[in-house]
């Protein structure tokens, strides 16, 4: 069991992540009708999503290593700070130019996950590690109802001319906000001696990762991480555009469907992944939630209306839902305590790369093969997913 400081450890640090991802979430549906605004093609702009999954590559695994060497704490605050500015520069941005470079800088602050996840693996034992990683997701869908609501109804109903400064606003002031309660309610984790940290810095992140990756599963588990996110990535960035020019729609519209997405991944994450991991493990949970986004991925294409659209992203986000967390909770066993933030950092680089690679693909796909292809090729990379995953469960067995 957890013992109440540790719970109150997590719970606060819980509401923290809520609260700043409701921001992103006012954000994220309103970039794409912003970026058309400076005339940004459909390519261009998944490549905003690109430049920001970019800066995550090469921030996640130096914040997971300052946090090794520092505390969680401090990098948690830094990088909360950090995206109250970048609202605000996104908010005043003229130019495609400054869009993409404030996009970038959004990106290095939101690459804190590693610092999260070691977080919560240090207030955490290993039983309930995944279950805990996984409320750490529905914090995120807590947040993806509420902010895309917020953004759609602040932005307006018309799709060619969105309010955008006033949700950006409130993004900042939510970010200040999280980052105001961190200050007064996150506690630093009980890993920070100054021996610790001694020994910290005497192994380098090559030297980690080398060590690593000759551990059984680490590197399929690193493939198997970076494979949700490169369909996932995709799917969202060009989602927006489809349903423009599939339905007609705008932020409104679009806005629900995120809120959506969000709830669902939220009762996923909170109320089904610890249960279901304690019961099947990890492995299981990973193959069933490659079957849930292939299948989602291959309905959307098909799909005529609202009702019938939303279940098919339902069906996608439970699937992502059971894989991260999973994923993340194994990976954070092949470290010890003073270690882990680098670790994680590093899973979460490999995941930021495949959000690099992953909305490119799909911008090129839409604008050159046709605008379902990124669905219908999120769908055969998840089959090919379930199939790695085999080798992952022979190999623990």
């Amino acid at each position: 069991m957890l013992c109440e400081v540790r719970v109150f450890k997590l719970h606060a640090l819980l509401l923290t992540i809520f609260i700043d991802t409701v921001g992103f979430g006012i954000v994220l549906p309103l970039l794409p009708f912003f970026a058309e605004k400076f005339g940004a093609s459909p390519l261009t702009v998944t490549l905003l999503a690109t430049v920001y999954s970019l800066s995550q590559f090469v921030f996640a695994p130096i914040w997971g290593r300052i946090s090794d060497r520092f505390g969680r704490r401090p990098v948690i605050l830094v990088t909360l700070a950090g995206m109250f500015v970048g609202y605000v520069l996104l908010a005043f941005t003229d130019s495609l130019l400054t869009l993409f470079l404030a996009r970038a800088f959004t990106g290095a602050m939101a690459a804190n996950g590693g610092v999260i996840h070691a977080y919560v693996a240090d207030v955490t034992d290993v039983q309930q590690r995944a279950g805990s990683m996984g409320k750490v997701g529905a914090a995120h869908g807590l947040g993806f109802i509420i902010g895309p609501a917020i953004g759609g109804v602040f932005a307006g109903i018309d799709p060619v001319n969105p309010n955008i400064l006033v949700p950006f606003l409130i993004a900042a002031g939510l970010s200040a906000m999280a980052f105001i309660i961190a200050i007064f309610q996150v506690l630093e984790t009980p890993n920070y001696s100054e021996t610790s940290i001694t020994n910290r810095q005497s192994r380098s992140m090559f030297r980690l990762l080398l060590s690593s990756l000759r551990a059984r599963d680490f590197l399929t588990l690193l493939i198997l991480l970076m494979m949700t996110p490169f369909v996932f990535s995709g799917i969202e960035t060009t989602f927006v555009i489809w349903s423009e020019r599939q339905f007609g729609w705008g932020p409104w519209q679009n806005g629900w469907i995120y809120a959506a997405m969000g709830l669902a991944a939220a009762a996923t994450q909170w109320y089904l992944v610890g249960p279901l991991t304690k019961l099947y493990g990890e492995v299981t949970l990973i193959r069933i939630g490659a079957l849930a986004i292939g299948l989602g991925c291959f309905l959307v294409p098909f799909t005529s209306g609202f009702i019938d659209l939303a279940s098919a992203f339902i069906v996608i986000v439970m699937g992502v839902s059971f894989n991260n967390p999973s994923l993340n909770s194994l990976i954070s066993q092949h470290a010890c305590a003073e270690e882990r933030g680098s670790l994680l950092g590093i899973s979460m680089s490999c995941a930021a790369m495949a959000r690099i690679i992953g909305p490119a693909w799909a911008g090129f796909s839409f604008e050159y093969i046709g605008k379902n292809w990124p669905f219908f090729f999120g769908a055969m990379i998840m089959i090919w997913m379930l199939l790695i995953s085999y080798k992952l469960k022979l190999h623990r067995e």
